[in-house]
């Protein structure tokens, strides 16, 4: 072959090479790859479909009834979790009750949890009960019996499509579960291997199934080193030490039990190497702003040091067995104001698309107010934005926001202990929108 035959042959090999790098080009502009949150906006509604079976509804911010897995999308949930009991009476929690749910949850976008309590009814640090079915069986009967149980949910799951993120090997378990041949107090190497015949359920069914062992009381430091200092020395495979962070059975003011929490997770990252999640916080219903504030600190926190997520345990309970830490309000059947901190953090839906209101909007409630009020404003574009509050002679009394902010709805909390009563004025300014509230602090 000639030279300028070699130079044509390398001439249509470049305008080939450039043709498909030019149609991969044009392909990922048409058909962009999806991305999604990393971090898990999460709620427990383990207790959804039976409210549902009672006849219980839902309405969203706006009072209009709706499906409350659409309303939960709407506050910024991306993740649901669920307890799974072995054989529970009445059948909730049960096999297919978890079944239904869980694909009810994946079909609308969400990721999974499954919290395996390893019993027939409710485990906590209180009571980790064996199921009936298993009560006589040996201990190496009972480590394939949680074999088979994490298995057979997993792969039924599978089966439809279904493949949660994220399980759980027992509730709280601050000292070990399947008492007593499970209790890490006294036989530490039981749970341990209970711990490992879970995690290889999980793996052998799908190996992206990450397994969490679950602790309450995320305050208490020196508790999670004993426990996991154990199950490390026993041999133990876990992939995220989940945590409950809950102010009220912690006995101690929100901030400072978020303050200890995050302490916690630092040290538990560095110590083991190992992720990080609240699996379970809460507060009372009938306090949101207190809530809210709370709630936000604590995903903040969690966010600080990469911790994977943070689940509200349960947020779509009112007036339902006595439970007073949902989110929802029992009069007007709407979620409180306490759900809006998932939206403050990430405003990214389940179905991947920025959650962007059609117009800004300034609400300041209670107004008037003692001690603190709730600044509540919407963008329709990213941009930089103050929230400023004046005086009646027209002074700044304190910056509360100033800087980039993302599209999509927000609140901040004006806390005004240290200022006099009267008349005061919010102020909001962004690009193309300025507006100022009078407000009124009666003390």
């Amino acid at each position: 072959m000639s030279a300028s035959g070699d130079k044509m042959n390398d001439f249509k090999l470049i305008v080939t090479k450039n043709f498909q790098i030019w149609i991969i080009f044009v392909i990922a502009l048409l058909f962009p790859r999806e991305t999604k949150s990393q971090f898990a906006n999460g709620a427990d509604i383990g207790w959804l479909s039976q409210m549902e079976s009672a006849g219980y509804v839902f309405k969203n911010s706006s009072g209009v009834q709706e499906n409350c897995l659409a309303i939960l999308k709407e506050k910024g949930i991306n993740a649901l979790r669920f307890r799974v009991w072995v054989n529970p009476t009445g059948g909730w929690c049960g096999k297919k009750d978890v079944v239904t749910m869980a694909h009810r949850a994946d079909t609308m976008g969400f990721k999974v949890m499954l919290d395996f309590h390893l019993s027939d009814t409710w485990a906590d640090p209180s009571h980790q009960s064996k199921p009936a079915a298993w009560a006589k069986d040996t201990f190496p009967q009972l480590l394939q019996h949680v074999y088979d149980h994490v298995f057979e949910m997993l792969d039924t799951l599978k089966s439809i499509g279904v493949i949660p993120a994220w399980i759980q090997i027992g509730n709280e378990t601050t000292d070990g579960t399947l008492w007593e041949d499970g209790r890490a107090s006294t036989h530490m190497n039981n749970f341990a291997a209970i711990i490992n015949s879970g995690y290889n359920a999980a793996k052998a069914v799908d190996s992206t199934i990450q397994v969490i062992v679950h602790l309450d009381n995320g305050h208490k430091n020196a508790m999670y080193r004993t426990m996991f200092d154990g199950l490390k020395s026993n041999g133990a495979h876990w992939d995220i030490i989940g945590m409950s962070v809950y102010p009220r059975w912690a006995n101690l003011t929100w901030q400072v039990d978020d303050s200890l929490a995050l302490i916690n997770m630092k040290d538990m990252i560095n110590r083991y190497n190992t992720k990080v999640m609240v699996v379970e916080a809460g507060y009372y219903y009938y306090d949101p702003t207190t809530a809210y504030a709370y709630l936000i600190d604590l995903i903040r926190k969690t966010k600080s040091v990469g911790g994977l997520g943070v689940f509200y345990w349960e947020p779509e309970c009112y007036s339902w067995q006595g439970y007073t830490m949902g989110a929802w309000d029992p009069s007007t059947k709407k979620p409180t104001a306490a759900m809006d901190a998932f939206l403050d953090t990430v405003v990214v839906s389940v179905k991947n698309e920025t959650a962007v209101p059609a117009e800004y909007k300034l609400n300041v409630f209670p107004n008037p107010f003692n001690p603190s009020t709730t600044i509540e404003y919407a963008l329709p574009v990213s941009s930089r934005t103050s929230i400023m509050i004046y005086d009646v002679c027209g002074r700044e009394v304190v910056r509360l926001i100033d800087g980039f902010q993302n599209a999509g709805n927000h609140h901040v909390i004006w806390s005004a202990d240290h200022v006099p009563s009267g008349v005061y004025f919010c102020r909001m300014e962004s690009i193309k929108f300025i507006e100022t509230k009078k407000i009124i602090l009666l003390k």
